[in-house]
């Protein structure tokens, strides 16, 4: 009887184990993400409300939601959609090489074997683990927690903001791109995090002896830098900047506005609509970006 049985070719196991491996993000994709898609597309094609009986009540109306989002809604603040969306685009693509630059900048300092390579490595990992609340919240109660009104959080109420206002008399216009500047270091420590994370990995998996040949052929460090690191975290950089697009569409406001027109509004329609369009606008920009990556990696592969 055993005989009588055909094995399975080493292909066929191969697909079966990885389909076995991918089952569990399958299940979850259907579950939590396209059958939630799926009744947001059709929340927005309706003029959803309430029905008498209870629960919800649907009319059909087409692409009136998407006319009426881009037409005649405004966000929260008073904004367009357009100009929602514009400001959001423009944000991301200003954040997006600061994040990707700034976690490999990170990633090679961490990597640099010097005495006290692990409390460096403790003290800059320490805000992402804890959180960058928190740490801010400590450092506003060390630098002090008297307040002025110029718009910044950290800076603007600790002493040293005080004494050079009050007692120097520097002027608010002054300080104040300063003050920006300087907490926006924050919020770039805690958006590159897990890049930095990645980017170290990949720094360390690079093989010695690649360093060692290139010293050998007399390249300078700079040279070295362009022609063997870079090439050899190309793939890791691909996956950083993929991370970081999404990871800053996840903490967009456009969220939040499509949370207030379901919920505060009782739009569900326009709400969902507005789900929509934001979820094909982080499509059309990961297409793009996967794009033309796709041709820079392939580039340094050769």
């Amino acid at each position: 009887m055993n005989k009588s049985r055909k094995k399975l070719s080493f292909r066929t196991m191969w697909k079966i184990h990885g389909l076995i491996f991918a089952s569990p993000f399958i299940i979850g994709f259907v579950a939590f993400f396209l059958v939630p898609l799926v009744q947001t597309i059709y929340y927005s094609l309706n003029k959803v409300g309430v029905a008498d009986q209870g629960g919800m009540s649907f009319e059909w109306n087409g692409i009136q939601n998407y006319i009426d989002l881009f037409r005649t809604e405004v966000t929260t603040g008073n904004q367009t959609m357009i100009r929602l969306f514009t400001e959001e685009n423009l944000t991301m693509l200003i954040s997006l090489p600061m994040i990707v630059v700034f976690s490999l900048f990170m990633a090679l300092l961490a990597n640099q074997k010097f005495r006290g390579r692990a409390v460096v490595r403790l003290l800059f990992f320490l805000p992402i683990i804890l959180g960058i609340d928190v740490v801010i919240d400590m450092l506003a109660v060390t630098a002090g927690n008297t307040s002025l009104d110029t718009g910044s959080n950290l800076l603007a109420g600790s002493y040293v903001t005080i004494f050079l206002v009050r007692t120097l008399n520097v002027p608010m216009r002054i300080l104040y791109p300063i003050m920006t500047y300087v907490e926006n270091i924050f919020e770039l420590i805690s958006q590159a995090g897990v890049q930095t994370l990645v980017y170290l990995t990949a720094l360390q998996s690079i093989s010695p002896s690649l360093y060692e040949v290139a010293k050998m052929e007399g390249a300078t460090a700079y040279e070295t830098f362009w022609k063997v690191t870079i090439p050899s975290i190309m793939n890791i950089t691909f996956f950083v900047v993929i991370y970081t697009i999404v990871d800053l569409f996840l903490k967009s406001s456009i969220a939040e506005e499509a949370y207030a027109f379901a919920f505060s509004q009782g739009k569900i329609g326009v709400g969902s609509a507005l789900s929509v369009v934001y979820i094909l606008n982080v499509i059309l920009v990961l297409a793009v970006a996967a794009l033309l990556l796709r041709k820079v990696v392939k580039k340094n592969e050769k």
